[in-house]
């Protein structure tokens, strides 16, 4: 909670560092961690393929959340995307889920059925290039690079356009 107890917005970074453009989310929310408070309002905290511990976080009374990821839309390389994810969008099963990765699905389908009214859910994605060899890659590709300015304006944008909604 935020010092004047309103219900703060989570911004939450996803991905595996050791998987190329898939530590996209990551590395957003350490550019964003390390900047001067940008808004009291905005939580930054790295899950990075933590599932069960984003689960958890969701249990609190968030006034939104906003998860940050490589997310394949079809797009060209470090292309932003905005989803907004709606109670009907989550399923009420989903596969197991693998302490190796984190599927923002699967997490929000497990606090859906903890929660009862889970908070509104957007997903700030980047259209990936590489996820890697299969020995792994810690760099981002030089698109998706590119692409972490904007997606760190899209998301003080974001927040603060949902800090003002009742």
């Amino acid at each position: 909670m935020t010092p004047s107890m309103e219900p703060a917005i989570l911004v939450a970074g996803i991905g595996n560092i050791f998987l190329g453009d898939d530590g996209f989310g990551v590395e957003v929310i350490r550019r964003l961690i390390g900047r001067p408070s940008l808004m009291p309002m905005l939580v930054f905290q790295d899950f990075g393929i933590r599932s069960v511990d984003l689960v958890y976080a969701l249990h609190k009374p968030w006034k939104a959340v906003i998860l940050v990821d490589a997310y394949a839309h079809g797009e060209k390389p470090g292309h932003l995307q905005v989803i907004h994810i709606t109670e009907e969008d989550i399923p009420t099963s989903a596969p197991v889920m693998d302490g190796h990765s984190l599927n923002p699905l699967i997490v929000l389908v497990m606090a859906k059925q903890q929660v009862p009214d889970l908070p509104p859910v957007y997903l700030v994605g980047c259209q990936p290039l590489t996820f890697g060899p299969e020995e792994g890659l810690m760099e981002l590709s030089a698109p998706v690079e590119a692409a972490i300015e904007g997606a760190c304006h899209l998301i003080t944008t974001l927040g603060h356009q949902l800090a003002q909604e009742e």
